[in-house]
């Protein structure tokens, strides 16, 4: 035999051997696939796996941050006329008509809000023209709203309301090809909506710090903290000659 042909025979032994092993370390991996895939989807098809959880997290709602219990009692010390089912119901309201907003591309349809709001609206709509991109929410569903927080911050007094909802999103380019989102699957998530309080809307919008000043009718001590109902220093129940109103200033999603 000549050595062309030993070393040919060599290397096919050697090919061989590599070849085994290789299929050998291919079946370790499918067989250790399959077993995650069964153990993690129920299914050893991990394609079918993951296809199995986008349509159970198409299904899920989001959790929101609960936090109603917490922050209502101290809202209702503030504002006792304070109606949390109508300002929940306003918020959700807000909220739908926000969306159907950007949908249309259409800020008519914004039913609730303020020109903060309303500003805010101009810009995403802007956006997505100069992007040449349409933004749709279809079969839009709340789940469930709960109070998420309340501060006071510039003069205002900011409540946010946190809603989990559902809805067919796209987001589409200019001839139409999908970019994000899914016609045929529910997308969840959550978005806040804060609401804000002020008093005499029209001399809010003049002052720089948003703050008003009002004064003790019995001390003639300041009012420094929107809400107060008793003054700090004499403990005389104020009674607010502002015409006060409650408007929503900012959705966002998180």
């Amino acid at each position: 035999m000549s050595l062309n042909v030993l070393g040919l025979t060599f290397s096919a032994v050697v090919f061989l051997g590599i070849f085994i092993a290789v299929a050998v370390a291919g079946m370790k991996i499918y067989r250790k696939i399959r077993s995650i895939s069964r153990q993690a989807f129920g299914t050893e098809n991990i394609l079918e796996g993951f296809r199995q959880m986008e349509v159970e997290n198409s299904t899920t709602p989001k959790s929101v941050a609960g936090m109603t219990s917490l922050y209502l009692p101290k809202i209702k010390k503030d504002f006792p006329e304070f109606q949390y089912d109508e300002m929940k119901v306003r918020a959700e309201n807000a909220l739908t008509s926000y969306l159907l907003a950007i949908s249309s591309m259409n800020p008519s349809f914004l039913k609730e809000g303020g020109q903060e709001l309303r500003d805010h609206l101009s810009m995403k709509l802007a956006m997505l023209r100069e992007e040449e991109v349409r933004e749709t929410y279809r079969d839009i569903k709340i789940h469930r709203t709960e109070l998420a927080n309340y501060r006071k911050r510039n003069g205002r007094c900011i409540v946010t309301f946190q809603s989990s909802l559902q809805s067919f999103y796209t987001k589409t380019d200019r001839s139409g090809k999908l970019l994000a989102g899914n016609a045929q699957l529910y997308t969840q998530t959550k978005y806040n909506v804060d609401v804000i309080y002020i008093q005499d809307r029209e001399l809010v919008e003049k002052e720089t710090d948003l703050s008003l000043g009002l004064n003790c009718p019995n001390c003639g001590a300041p009012i420094s903290t929107l809400g107060s109902k008793v003054c700090e220093y004499c403990g005389t129940p104020i009674v607010e000659l502002n015409i006060y109103a409650w408007t929503f200033s900012n959705i966002e999603e998180v």
